[in-house]
């Protein structure tokens, strides 16, 4: 299964662990060898985290492939992938470490899977510098079931804005000691009026979360958003290195959006099918 390795600059771009995990699922998707050098080095603790060897070891083990050089703190990682099978597979964090983000990286790979897959992950489910998992089930969920993907979670109670054509939206803001439950109210709504703004149909925490997926899907793919975030440069720049799919970032020219700040995201994808199905 293996073709030409594929060498990737960890510190490049947003320089963390988002491009660890596009460049992995890519690798185990196309059957790639992959060398991710530089782990993290935009972040202050450089290197793999809990949640970022879970993820690896997790993917490994949906491929029976070889990872090496993976532990907590490495900066340098191989990974040689096989063919991925379905099954029940376990991801633990150990710490509060975003069961978000490993979703990330493991969703794109089971959609491929010889048989069904189970996914058991452990970890947080609301934490900093990640999604929320109200967002992923409220949010991500519902657009991302229009590749063809469908995953079940039950969250009870919460808010999402909708608009007349369907397309959805939120804000999140998490609660700390010290911090009043009024300004935790208020960051949420200005993130998610703020958004709302723009004129798009997707918002900026959905943008690279979509990238992959265009990527792999047949045909072309439009999303239309606010201003185009450094996650989503960064998810572009290693889904055309990689998956070779094309993409095109452009300012809306529809009338409605002369004023605002509104942009298209367009992609020719792969057409990669699975032959199982």
């Amino acid at each position: 299964m293996a073709g030409p390795r594929v060498e990737v600059d960890g510190s490049i771009m947003e320089g963390g662990g988002q491009i660890l995990r596009v460049s992995t699922a890519l690798s185990c998707l196309l059957g790639l060898p992959l060398r991710v050098q530089k782990i993290r080095a935009g972040r202050s603790t450089p290197g793999l985290r809990p949640q970022h060897l879970s993820g690896l070891e997790m993917i490994r083990d949906l491929c029976d492939g070889q990872l090496e050089g993976a532990e907590i703190g490495s900066t340098e990682i191989t990974f040689t992938p096989e063919k991925i099978k379905g099954g029940i597979h376990t991801a633990d964090t150990k710490t509060a470490g975003s069961v978000c983000l490993l979703m990330q990286v493991s969703m794109p790979c089971v959609l491929f899977a010889a048989s069904p897959s189970e996914l058991h992950l452990k970890g947080g489910t609301n934490a900093e510098m990640a999604p929320q998992i109200d967002y992923t089930v409220m949010v991500f969920k519902p657009i991302v079931e229009k590749f063809g993907f469908i995953f079940n979670c039950d969250i009870k109670t919460r808010i999402i804005a909708e608009t007349s054509t369907g397309c959805l939206f939120a804000g999140s803001s998490l609660g700390k000691r010290g911090v009043n439950a009024d300004k935790v109210g208020i960051e949420a709504a200005e993130m998610l009026l703020a958004n709302l703004r723009h004129g798009g149909t997707v918002d900026e925490y959905l943008q690279d979360q979509l990238i992959v997926f265009m990527a792999l899907a047949n045909g072309v793919s439009r999303i239309k958003t606010g201003p185009v975030t450094l996650h989503t440069q960064t998810a572009i720049h290693f889904a055309e290195q990689i998956a070779k799919a094309k993409f095109i970032v452009k300012k809306s020219e529809d009338e409605e959006d002369a004023a605002k700040d509104t942009y298209i995201i367009e992609c020719q994808g792969i057409g990669m099918t699975n032959p199982n199905l």
